[in-house]
C-alpha cells in the first residue's frame, strides 16, 4: 500500500526559479518600488522582472 502513496503538493515548475539576487534600494527607491507595485497589484519581484524584460526588448 505504502508503495502507490504519491507525495500531494504544488508541481514542479517547468523552469524553476533557483539564483537569488539581492539588491541595496535607497529608502525612496524603496517606497517607489513598493509603492507602484501595490498601485499595480503586483509582487515586487513581478515589477523587477517586467523592468528586466523591458532592457532586453531595448536590445
Amino acid at each position: 500500500m505504502a508503495e502507490n502513496k504519491r507525495k500531494v503538493g504544488h508541481p514542479f515548475a517547468e523552469n524553476p526559479k533557483r539564483s537569488p539576487v539581492t539588491i541595496r534600494l535607497t529608502a525612496d527607491d524603496y517606497s517607489r518600488l513598493k509603492e507602484y507595485s501595490e498601485k499595480h497589484s503586483k509582487t515586487m519581484t513581478q515589477v523587477i522582472m517586467e523592468g528586466i524584460e523591458l532592457v532586453y526588448a531595448k536590445g
